[in-house]
């Protein structure tokens, strides 16, 4: 989480170990958020959702989100949302029903520490790598043993990453990609201290 307004809340997740057949029950009663998990969110927050896992983003929030590639989308609730001629948005409630997980868990938060001047690890998977990384010095960056692009999402200060042909300035907001080839490089600090994430498939 970036940005999170008092009480912004997010799901992940249910609320309590459910049956298929209890949450269409649920569902059919239009009672579906009674068996949802919403968890008031802070900056700094990681949830980190699989695939099937039900989710959704409250209003107020600004978050970062790093997902393997897919074109499959399927909407459960739209809180009776409707479009500019009255009607409400098209459900997939059959289709989701074979993908959700209906595994409860106590926790959904990602924890994670977060030290300085080294990369922390937040979330690996098959698919791909996060960690954060806060600096106040300069860091030289060696990937060559990575068979990977790196991605840098840049959420505060400011640095530059430079190397043997030129140098790039990264300010807070901006998301930059380093190419597989460029394996090796400094990234200064521009700020008195600098967060972003850094992102690398396996």
């Amino acid at each position: 989480m970036i940005h999170a307004e008092k009480g912004a809340l997010i799901n992940s997740g249910l609320n309590r170990e459910v049956t298929r057949e209890e949450y269409v029950e649920f569902l059919e009663n239009g009672k579906l958020t009674e068996i949802l998990c919403f968890e008031e969110t802070f900056p700094g927050d990681v949830f980190f959702i699989p695939a099937g896992r039900i989710h959704a983003i409250g209003k107020g929030i600004l978050l970062a989100e790093i997902q393997q590639t897919s074109d499959v989308t399927y909407r459960i609730y739209d809180y009776e949302r409707r479009d500019k001629e009255g009607k409400i948005r098209e459900l997939h409630n059959d289709l989701a029903l074979d993908a959700i997980q209906f595994t409860y868990l106590d926790q959904y938060k990602t924890k994670y520490e977060a030290e300085i001047n080294k990369s922390s690890e937040i979330v690996s998977c098959p698919w791909f790598t996060t960690n954060m990384l806060r600096f106040n010095q300069k860091m030289e960056k060696d990937y060559h043993q990575l068979d990977s692009f790196v991605v840098y999402m840049n959420l505060k200060g400011r640095f530059s990453i430079e190397f043997e042909t030129g140098k790039e300035v990264v300010e807070m907001g901006e998301t930059v990609l380093i190419p597989a080839s460029l394996e090796t490089f400094t990234l200064t600090p521009l700020t008195s201290e600098v967060e972003t994430l850094e992102i690398y498939i396996k």
